[in-house]
C-alpha cells in the first residue's frame, strides 16, 4: 500500500501501513471504538490509505502508542518528498469549532488543549514523532467528544492540504544536511 510499520513494546503491539497519496480508505483494528472512529475520522479527512491494527494492556499505552507509529509512518512517508508543507483547516462540529495549522517540517513544537487530557497527549506524541509543528485551538465548544472530533477532523484535513505535492521544496534553507 504505502509505508509500512510495526512497534511493538511489552505493553502494545501495533502495525500500520499507510498510503498518503490515497482515497481515505481505511481498515481499523483497535479495541477501544473512541480511538477507533478518531483515526478513521484522522485518515478520512487526511485523505490517506491506512490500514491499522493496535492491541494493547491500558487504555493509556494503547492511545499514546497509536499516536506514536501513527506520527513515525507519516514522518516516514513524507520524508524527502516536495510538499506543501504547511496546512490549516477550521472545522466545525456542531456546538465546536475547532482550528488545526500544521507544518510538516523538521521541527516538532505542538500547542493543543483539548477537554480531555489523553487526547492531548495524542496528539502531542503524534505530532512529537512525525517531528512536525502542530497546533489545535478551539474556537468554541462545550460538549467534549464534538470538539476532540472536530479537532482529529481539522487535523486530518490540514494534513492534506500540507501532504499535496509541489514541483520545488518550499523553504528558504534548502534542505538541511547534517554531518558527523
Amino acid at each position: 500500500m504505502g509505508t509500512n510499520i510495526a512497534r511493538e513494546t511489552k505493553e502494545t503491539k501495533i502495525t500500520a501501513d499507510i498510503n498518503i497519496y490515497g482515497e481515505g480508505s481505511y481498515k481499523i483494528d483497535i479495541e477501544d471504538n473512541f480511538l477507533k472512529h478518531m483515526v478513521e475520522t484522522l485518515a478520512k479527512y487526511g485523505n490517506f490509505d491506512l490500514k491499522l491494527k493496535a492491541s494493547g494492556d491500558n487504555f493509556h499505552h494503547l492511545l499514546e502508542d497509536v499516536a506514536i507509529t501513527l506520527g513515525k509512518a507519516i514522518q516516514d512517508a513524507i520524508k524527502g518528498k516536495k510538499i506543501n508543507r504547511i496546512g490549516q483547516a477550521t472545522v466545525a462540529m456542531d456546538d465546536a469549532l475547532v482550528m488545526a495549522v500544521v507544518d510538516l517540517i523538521d521541527r516538532p513544537y505542538v500547542d493543543v488543549q483539548l477537554p480531555d487530557e489523553l487526547y492531548n497527549h495524542f496528539m502531542r506524541s503524534f505530532a512529537l514523532e512525525a517531528r512536525i509543528t502542530l497546533h489545535v485551538h478551539i474556537i468554541k465548544g462545550k460538549e467534549p467528544h464534538h470538539i476532540i472530533e472536530a479537532s482529529f477532523k481539522a487535523l486530518g484535513t490540514a494534513l492534506k492540504v500540507a501532504m499535496v505535492s509541489r514541483e520545488h521544496l518550499l523553504s528558504t534553507k534548502d534542505s538541511v544536511k547534517w554531518k558527523r
